[in-house]
């Protein structure tokens, strides 16, 4: 294992930088700190690890400083059993001049596959010259556990598949400042390439078919090697046919209870314990997202139905059935992963009387912030119903202002409660700020 650990090591070493699209998160290392990049599969946290070590080379770092390996290659198969200090010892045995008198950057991909990585990283950064840098697919490296295990020597940043405004950048437009009428109307040609792509790097300019295909591999290697083999599932068919009705009932209100008797129904003897570990598992890497009931009680909260977003829009309709998945439900799956992105505490609201705002959102000691989402306001009925349930939420919540986002309408109201901003799903993603407040 010395040995491959070496070849794999000194492969780096001629392996020439592939950057990307520069992206809109600002991590920034802290001395002392390792620096930990979490998020979905394929969001490109790989891609930005290179980002920072090209500008490590541009300040002139040596290339032999900086360390890299990804814990999913199958050649560190058997580092588990050979113990991850190796790690250190091949780099070392290489570059012996390095120890104890030059930085070294090291970058470990998808470390959390490997049992025993947090003292390994916390004894590294103890004991030898190293700024530390870590990507995973698993929410759990953002818990209190690792952070405990660690002696609170991690800081976590959490990376999504790209934001309209990466997007953007991806195509080459400008989304600064003042829109002129030209760039608007490549601004919003550029939102009809999004709203049919979604954000995963890798599927921008495929075809369609392709796209579709890509999709449904990432959905197949989220399943069985985030949840299946993470978690050693004794039933992987009883949480492929869950995942397949999550995505298939995107924004619709679900229990456990009613999970569990859906998936009785197809023969699996799946108890409601396992079925809450697998919604847990979808959440702890990044690609499921159950949102709860905004309520100051936590056990009304809990008791509450949930709703469900997909990490992106675009994969649902690649991989859903098409029966009951419609533009409405994609558009709100677009809006809630733009407010996670700038907050984990998303919510939805019920009224006193029973009306429904599908997002508050909570970003530090600020008031909570009202966002509805409606395709189009142009029936009166809708209209009325959905500025009825955001002024009642606006009362209660002493909220003077709200946000309705729609395909393409734009116009600001004024009601009794306060003033509710209707804006177009294009205007809404780059009005919003780029990084958790």
């Amino acid at each position: 294992m010395l040995e491959t650990l070496k070849a794999l090591i000194l492969d780096f070493q001629e392996t020439p930088l592939e950057t990307g699209v520069p992206r809109r998160m600002a991590l920034k290392p802290v001395p002392g700190k390792a620096s930990v990049c979490i998020g979905v599969r394929r969001s490109g946290k790989s891609t930005y690890m290179v980002q920072i070590m090209q500008r490590l080379l541009d300040q002139g770092v040596p290339r032999q400083n900086i360390l890299y390996l990804n814990f999913f290659d199958d050649r560190l198969h058997g580092l588990e059993q050979a113990g991850i200090s190796l790690v250190a010892e091949a780099y070392y045995a290489l570059f012996p001049e390095k120890k104890g008198t030059e930085t070294v950057y090291c970058f470990f991909d998808e470390i959390q596959s490997i049992a025993g990585w947090e003292p390994f990283v916390d004894r590294l950064m103890r004991t030898e010259k190293c700024e530390v840098y870590l990507t995973g697919s698993s929410a759990r490296m953002l818990s209190k556990e690792i952070a405990t295990q660690m002696r609170g020597r991690a800081l976590s940043w959490e990376m999504f598949p790209f934001s309209f405004r990466e997007f953007l950048d991806y195509k080459g437009i400008a989304s600064a400042g003042a829109l002129s009428t030209k760039r608007r109307l490549l601004v919003q040609k550029a939102f009809g390439e999004y709203w049919e792509t979604g954000g995963f790097p890798e599927v921008l300019g495929l075809t369609r078919q392709m796209r579709v295909k890509t999709h449904q591999e990432y959905f197949h290697a989220v399943l069985f090697r985030d949840l299946v083999e993470r978690h050693d599932v004794a039933h992987p068919k009883a949480v492929s046919d869950l995942a397949h009705w999550l995505v298939d009932n995107i924004a619709a209100p679900y229990s456990v209870n009613r999970l569990t008797g859906y998936l009785k129904s197809l023969g699996h003897n799946a108890p409601k314990s396992a079925v809450s570990d697998y919604l847990a598992w979808f959440e702890d890497a990044y690609f499921f997202f159950s949102v709860r009931v905004f309520d100051a009680s936590l056990a009304r909260s809990h008791t509450n139905p949930k709703k469900g977003y997909c990490a992106d829009h675009a994969m649902i309709t690649s991989v859903s059935s098409g029966i009951l998945v419609n533009t409405g439900h994609l558009l709100e799956n677009m809006v809630f992963t733009a407010l996670r992105r700038i907050s984990p505490e998303v919510f939805y609201y019920k009224t006193a009387t029973g009306r429904e705002v599908d997002f508050v959102v909570r970003t530090g000691a600020r008031s909570p912030a009202l966002t509805q989402v409606c395709e189009s306001l142009a029936d009166p009925q809708t209209r009325k119903r959905e500025l009825v349930a955001l002024g009642e939420a606006m009362t209660e919540l002493k909220v003077k202002t709200a946000t309705i986002v729609t395909r393409a309408e734009d116009e600001r109201i004024a009601i009794n409660a306060g003033t509710i901003q209707i804006i177009p799903i294009w205007k809404f993603l780059l009005d919003l700020p780029e990084t958790k407040e």
